[in-house]
């Protein structure tokens, strides 16, 4: 199986060098086709200069990618997947933080039947009050709201087999949360300790700000999960709730009415109530037009509602490497 190892490249030209030597020195003996796909996220440092000393040095192994501007790291992971060729695809960071030496422990775990390989900084060498604990926070979190518990979301090096990451795009911040997504289609799963260095150049580019970016995030991904195709179960369920509360006030009011002589329309619980059904109402009507919507886009598309981990037909007059057509969804 051919191995691409994707990198996202911001103002990183003193690493550069030795993260490339590290890699070439990890891989060489491999007995793999490997590449190194370097995405240069609008850079205003040598880190353009330098990766184009690095591809024409070693043109075999060497890709760049440059974007026009920064567009961050998840649209830099976005496009270094999209251009690059390999069966099992790599990622990991440019700093130096992550060790090349870990790739080849990663892959064999792939070798052993997991779709996913996700690194885990046990002795991360970062500042602890600004960098480690936010993180531990989003970890719980993530782990908590998507059901894929990971010691290490944030760590950038992990390793996966293409069919799992190429069926969705990648927005915000949410190249953190492709295990999630490919455990969404049931990738196997398996979490390993890799080495994790101190920074020896520049500067680090995440500050608190983003952990705000990810909660938000969070959200979109819940739903994704959980009610991408089903999105009625999510507004209808909310709807049916919202008309319940509404219906049990106004029952509340009408007994309140014939026993007590209490006015109804006089009780700000009516307003409430008369709020809640229509809120309700509307819920159920959103989801309504979200199930056409959900249906468009599969059907005219042609995206199956399934994923297929392989075909087993020993009996099969179909040619290796020819498609195999699947039924309507």
């Amino acid at each position: 199986m051919n191995l691409s190892v994707v990198i996202p490249v911001y103002n990183e030209e003193q690493s550069l060098p030795g993260l490339h030597s590290a890699m070439q020195q990890a891989l060489s003996n491999s007995g793999r086709l490997w590449e190194v796909v370097y995405v240069n996220d609008g850079s205003v440092d040598r880190s353009s200069q330098v990766l184009e000393e690095l591809a024409k040095a070693d043109p075999e192994h060497v890709r760049v990618i440059e974007f026009r501007r920064n567009f961050g790291q998840t649209a830099a992971i976005a496009a270094g997947i999209d251009f690059s060729t390999g069966d099992i695809i790599v990622l990991m960071d440019a700093d130096m933080q992550n060790d090349p030496a870990d790739i080849p422990m990663m892959v064999e775990n792939i070798d052993q039947g997991y779709d996913v390989v996700s690194g885990w900084r046990a002795n991360r060498q970062d500042t602890f009050l600004t960098r480690t604990l936010p993180s531990r926070i989003a970890n719980w979190l993530i782990s908590t709201v998507t059901g894929v518990h990971l010691h290490d979301y944030g760590c950038t090096l992990k390793a996966y087999r293409r069919e799992v990451i190429t069926g969705f795009r990648l927005y915000g911040e949410m190249h953190r949360f492709i295990p999630a997504y490919a455990s969404s289609v049931g990738a196997k799963m398996v979490e390993v300790k890799v080495h994790h260095h101190p920074r020896k150049f520049g500067k680090t580019k995440y500050g608190l700000s983003r952990t705000v970016k990810v909660v938000l995030d969070l959200f979109t991904v819940k739903f994704l999960m959980n009610f991408a195709n089903k999105p009625i179960y999510l507004f209808g369920g909310t709807g049916v709730t919202l008309m319940f509360f509404s219906s049990a006030a106004l029952f509340f009011l009408a007994v309140r009415r014939l026993g007590f002589g209490i006015p109804i329309l006089t009780s700000p619980i009516f307003q409430v109530s008369t709020m809640l059904f229509i809120l309700g109402f509307q819920s159920i009507l959103m989801g309504l037009i979200a199930e056409m919507l959900v249906r468009t886009y599969h059907e005219s598309q042609q995206k199956p509602t399934y994923n297929i981990r392989r075909v087993i037909a020993p009996n099969s007059s179909a040619k290796a490497g020819g498609s195999v057509p699947h039924p309507d969804p």
